[in-house]
């Protein structure tokens, strides 16, 4: 979660980097509509619909914010506003909830002191899945942050069993290869020296577009026509839909980061296939060797969802192996969470302490692959993306701790030892000032 107030608005953004990008659209319409004037103030919470904890989440910062600014008005969107708008309707605390489309219209956010007057006035959620096209929202910058996010993609034509997000971001939309590359020559103009390409399903970029292009011709379109772009970086990523244009990317491209977040979910074939995702256990291992006789460098991370339904000792036993068997760095690991409305709910559940040990188990392994990581790095020389606070990220998206480093430069950096979670380094020359 994160927060930035500006004059009267604040924005508080859950989940993913989508929805990072989003709420800086949000903010520019939600200004455009007047909200920054009212003088109680506004202050708008764009949801994440991803486990039932988010959702919690998102409820108690409403509540929270209705206990710090008594008068203010509370505009609630994204992904559990669209998928369970009576649910946050129903809450005193909120004036307004709006849908995925809805809360990038400025329009949707006018006459908001004349909300909540009953319940079909507060709620502004249309049918996500009628949306057929996804607008590139240009925005000039994105607040407190280094990189900045560029939405490529949104919504999903695949239907895994435990996932609400497609019913909250509706089918698979793609923005055009030319709007893209117009919105990140503006940012590169702007100072960004990293731009991060994002989408709900970014490897399915452009089945929806004249001639089906691929995410690699994308790439490759980007890197040959962004002047003075010096990183590229993809979020999570489906590794069965690669092709050959982005591998040929990867290893030809120094400027297109060596880190690959991977959607894998799962280490085991059946719980796959239960899951109905795509790729099999030993997809994945290859897919991860052939990246690396390519890009020697990169480090890989991925989503792991712990405790699936019906998921055995020896299933999950799988899920632990292959950590080390397609060589993860970053885990970002998820107990499974039952989601009302998705064909999973309806499977045999997994005992809830034994899912909260198996998540634990995860972590710990996520945590050990991550500190030998960590302890090669030392001693060598890092090019360091400087953020906030005087950490920055290296190419391989480690966290570095760096001394007297301004945010949005590039610095080199030699790595003097880890903190457990992130490197610690010395810069020994800056690159480019912001």
């Amino acid at each position: 979660m994160n927060g930035k107030a500006s004059p009267g608005l604040e924005v508080i953004t859950f989940g993913c980097r989508l929805n990072t990008y989003e709420s800086e659209v949000m903010r520019r319409e939600a200004e455009i509509a007047g909200l920054a004037g009212l003088k109680d103030g506004a202050v708008a919470i764009n949801t994440c619909a991803v486990t039932a904890n988010a959702v919690r989440e998102a409820k108690h910062a409403i509540r929270k914010a209705r206990r710090e600014q008594p008068d203010a008005r509370i505009v609630v969107s994204g992904c559990a506003a669209q998928t369970e708008p009576d649910t946050f309707a129903d809450m005193s605390e909120v004036d307004l909830v709006l849908g995925n489309e809805e809360k990038l219209q400025a329009h949707s956010y006018r006459q908001l002191p004349d909300f909540g007057v009953n319940q079909f006035e507060k709620i502004r959620v249309n049918d996500i899945m009628e949306v057929r096209e996804t607008a590139s929202h240009m925005v000039e910058a994105i607040e407190g942050r280094s990189r900045a996010f560029v939405q490529v993609q949104n919504g999903c034509d695949h239907r895994c069993t435990f996932c609400i997000i497609p019913y909250g971001r509706g089918n698979s939309r793609s923005v055009p290869a030319g709007e893209v590359v117009d919105q990140i020559r503006r940012l590169v103009d702007n100072g960004y020296k990293e731009i991060v390409l994002t989408g709900v399903d970014l490897t399915s970029w452009g089945g929806d577009l004249p001639g089906k292009p691929s995410l690699g011709r994308l790439v490759q379109s980007i890197l040959a026509k962004s002047g003075g772009l010096e990183r590229l970086r993809l979020s999570s990523i489906d590794s069965i839909e690669v092709d050959e244009p982005l591998m040929d990317a990867i290893g030809g491209d120094c400027r297109l980061m060596p880190h690959l977040h991977l959607s894998l979910q799962s280490g085991d074939d059946m719980i796959l296939k239960r899951m109905k995702r795509r790729h099999l256990r030993d997809h994945t291992i290859r897919f991860c060797t052939d990246v690396r006789k390519i890009r020697p460098d990169v480090v890989f991370g991925a989503d792991i969802i712990a405790g699936f339904p019906t998921e055995t000792d020896a299933m999950f036993e799988n899920s632990l192996s292959i950590i080390d068997e397609a060589g993860l760095t970053y885990l970002h690991v998820f107990p499974y969470s039952a989601r009302q409305g998705t064909p999973a709910a309806k499977m045999p559940p997994v005992n809830g302490a034994l899912i909260k040990a198996r998540a634990r188990k995860l972590r710990e392994k996520g945590n050990a692959v991550l500190q030998h990581y960590l302890d090669g790095q030392v001693g060598q020389i890092a090019t360091v993306l400087m953020e906030t606070n005087g950490q920055g990220r290296t190419e391989q998206f480690a966290a570095v701790k760096v001394a007297d480093a301004e945010p949005g430069c590039l610095v080199k950096v030699k790595i003097t030892g880890h903190d457990g979670v992130r490197l610690i380094g010395t810069a020994v020359a800056v690159e480019q000032a912001a």
